[in-house]
């Protein structure tokens, strides 16, 4: 079976799944659409043929009496053709509804399957998950079933017409069809192309969308304002859309060629019809009944082949199924190859190692490095480092040092290139990465702001339990976010969000608290490493020096690893490390660093100097 009935196909049975009512429903309207159109027409044409033996004998008469049945019949017909659209309307209002739900659940529960975020980073995964969104073809895929069969009733109620002209003249009904039949050929591969024009576009058009989305969204609006970036904007999206459809251009006018060649082809048989019934008429061979019922009955029969913005919408909504397809199958969990005797016992799937409760002995790096994808060098090279279980480590660095980077091996968001991280011994690899991640609390440097109530924020990770009121008030003491959650108008339970009635917004250094209150509750629930990722970057002085007061009692009894390039954050940590361009130039102690005069020495004290030096050299660097 070819990719496009296959992808049709399984439309269907995603709608017959879904609901096999609605199914249903849609199947009568489906035989709805082919019948009444024809239906509608011959009734009325068969009123047409009685006006004038009504008009002659009388309303009261034989006649006038088959004619108030005709209209009868021809008015049942036509009010059941009105409600054809308010009916359609609520079956695909419920089914997109209902398919919506489905699509978008197993969407996300196939981005969600890796444990880590490469995936999301790879512009093939960005692209299949755009499509099968359906944000680049502006169609929602979950109207892909009940539009399909709109218009294979449509298709079918021209067929019909072509069956009742053939009643009249056997040829003609045929002759009308075989035109379609020659001008679907190009017409359909013009709607493939049009749509294929898209996915061919790839990066291009990703673009292009981002600078759409550049001119409206909020948290561009202040500076493309301020900068006057607007014609900008509008230039770099017409720019990059240009380039994403130029290459289909010479394609698509071909097709048009070829298209308005077919159709002179469907306009003479149009012709054809419509002369031979002149001629019939002219010489009185055909009745008014019959003139009355086969001259709209000519129109009836371009849905048969005629192509209109449905289909296109419609090729749009069935290309995104097999993305979604394709989506689950490349990130679901690899399985185990099959035994290549077939009487073979298939090996026992081996579970990964238990990571609760870990790591009651150290952590280690062994010549961890890791370059992305397509990156020219490594971001990491050869890192040997111990954690023992139960002490800070501060790494520190530069921008762009990989601290960052190096937090996300360990939280097995990503996997290392090189070497590998073992926990008590067992390769971090083996261990369960959902269990692993949740022995882990990270403030990451760009953490998420929750539009929900202060309680939930903090509280989020242990989701399916029941906020603990005492550990919520000890890990927002502890982190310096007590007086700012008194502070809201409906204390925990005010909703962080100014979008939502009763909300309101925190600054960034509240949210920051709050963030660090979040893996503090965590570690109060059981995780046993904590990882902050520059925790005092949106902090002020006070809050910043405050933080490093408590920075022994945050991280005590924890296996705690602090990132950051202010070096007063982590002077109190049990071990510094300095990394420099992916390496580890200097491990050691606050006082033992400083001693030995190197770069961790260099920048502290260059760091130290805004605050220690002169007002007015403070002045002036400021």
């Amino acid at each position: 079976m070819p990719a496009g009935y296959r992808t049709r196909w399984a439309s269907l049975r995603l709608l017959w799944g879904s609901s096999r009512g609605l199914a249903l429903g849609a199947m009568v309207m489906l035989v709805a659409d082919a019948a009444l159109p024809s239906l509608t027409l011959v009734s009325m044409g068969r009123a047409a043929g009685h006006i004038p033996g009504a008009v002659a004998d009388g309303v009261s008469s034989a006649a006038g009496h088959a004619l108030w049945w005709a209209l009868a019949l021809a008015a049942g017909c036509f009010t059941l053709s009105m409600l054809r659209g308010p009916v359609e309307d609520v079956l695909s209002a419920a089914a997109r509804a209902r398919l919506t739900a489905v699509l978008q659940e197993r969407l996300v529960r196939a981005v969600s399957a890796p444990p880590g975020i490469a995936h999301l980073e790879d512009p093939a995964v960005l692209d299949r998950l755009s499509f099968a969104q359906g944000e680049v073809m502006g169609q929602q895929p979950a109207d892909a079933p009940m539009t399909l069969l709109q218009t294979a009733g449509g298709r079918l109620g021209g067929l019909v017409a072509c069956g009742v002209l053939s009643g009249y003249h056997w040829w003609l009904g045929l002759t009308l069809l075989a035109a379609w039949l020659v001008v679907r050929r190009p017409l359909g591969a013009l709607v493939r192309s049009r749509v294929g024009t898209f996915r061919a576009a790839g990066e291009p058009l990703r673009r292009s969308w981002y600078f759409l989305g550049v001119a409206w969204r909020p948290q561009f609006a202040k500076e493309v304002r301020v900068f006057g970036l607007g014609e900008w904007v509008l230039d770099s999206y017409q720019r990059w859309y240009t380039e994403a459809m130029r290459p289909s251009w010479r394609t698509v006018g071909r097709l048009n060629l070829r298209v308005a060649g077919a159709g002179l082809l469907v306009l003479a048989a149009y012709g054809l019809g419509a002369g031979t019934l002149s001629w019939d008429a002219y010489h009185h061979t055909v009745g008014l009944r019959t003139l009355a019922t086969m001259l709209p009955m000519l129109l009836a029969t371009m849905p048969v082949g005629s192509v209109t913005a449905t289909d296109f919408a419609l090729e749009s909504m069935l290309s995104a199924l097999p993305d979604l397809d394709g989506l689950e199958a490349a990130l679901a969990p690899p399985a185990l190859p099959a035994p290549a005797d077939p009487e073979a016992v298939a090996p026992a799937a081996v579970a990964p190692a238990d990571a609760a409760g870990l790591p009651r002995a150290a952590i280690r790096l062994e010549g961890v490095g890791f370059r992305y994808p397509g990156g020219q060098q490594d971001v990491l090279h050869g890192l040997d480092l111990e954690l023992p279980a139960g002490t800070s480590l501060a790494v520190v660095g530069v921008n762009g040092a990989g601290k960052t980077t190096l937090v996300t091996l360990l939280a097995r968001l990503r996997e290392p290139t090189a070497g590998r991280i073992t926990v008590d011994g067992h390769d971090l690899a083996d261990l369960d990465p959902a269990a692993w991640q949740r022995q882990l609390a990270v403030v990451f440097q760009d953490f998420t702001r929750y539009p929900l109530t202060a309680a939930e924020n903090v509280s989020l990770a242990l989701r399916h339990d029941p906020p603990d009121p005492g550990a919520l008030s000890r890990a927002a003491e502890r982190a310096g976010a007590a007086e700012l959650v008194e502070g809201l108008a409906n204390g925990w339970q005010t909703v962080l969000s100014p979008h939502y009635t009763g909300g309101t917004d925190l600054s960034g250094g509240q949210w920051q608290r709050l963030a660090l209150a979040r893996a503090l509750y965590a570690v109060e629930r059981g995780a046993r490493v904590l990882v902050l990722d520059e925790p005092t970057a949106q902090l002020d002085v006070r809050a910043e020096a405050a933080f490093y007061d408590r920075f022994l009692q945050i991280t005590e009894g924890t296996t705690s690893i602090v990132i950051s390039h202010r070096f007063s954050t982590v002077r109190k940590a049990d071990r510094i490390a300095v990394l420099d361009a992916g390496r580890i130039t200097e491990l050691g102690g606050h006082d033992e660093l400083l001693a030995a005069g190197g770069q961790y020495a260099e920048l502290f004290r260059t760091q130290a100097a805004r605050f220690t030096g002169p007002a007015s050299t403070r002045r002036g660097r400021q």
